[in-house]
């Protein structure tokens, strides 16, 4: 079974970072894409970012690009999204997820696994 579980959320101040993890089992880790998603109250869900299965791709939304980073350990099953230069408009729930394919997409549908989400906050 499949088990994604985000840690890391919290409040923090605009320009402010904050990391997130995702700690993967289950899964078949070093050949799996993995993506960060968000939900805003009230929003859709919206794709933040991708990383291949090697690590070696990653792809961004606009909106995040420059600012936030994804990377992960193969060793240890965990993926993270490093955010820098916080703004208010970041506030929602994050939630990572676990492709089956090498190379992931920001369509959500391209995601099997999902984990609960963590809320991240971000005052102005």
């Amino acid at each position: 079974q499949v088990h994604l579980v985000e840690s890391g959320g919290g409040l923090v101040q605009a320009g402010d970072s904050l990391r997130l993890s995702c700690a993967v089992s289950g899964l078949t880790f070093g050949t799996s894409a993995m993506g960060w998603f968000r939900q805003a109250p009230g929003k859709e869900r919206e794709f933040v970012g991708t990383i291949s299965g090697s690590g070696t791709f990653t792809y961004y939304n606009d909106s995040v690009k420059g600012r936030f980073a994804i990377s992960r350990d193969n060793a240890k099953n965990t993926v993270y999204l490093q955010m820098s230069n916080l703004k208010p408009e970041d506030t929602a729930t994050y939630y990572c997820a676990g492709s089956p394919h090498m190379y992931g997409s920001q369509f959500a549908t391209n995601y099997d696994y999902w984990g609960h989400g963590t809320q991240v906050t971000v005052s102005s």
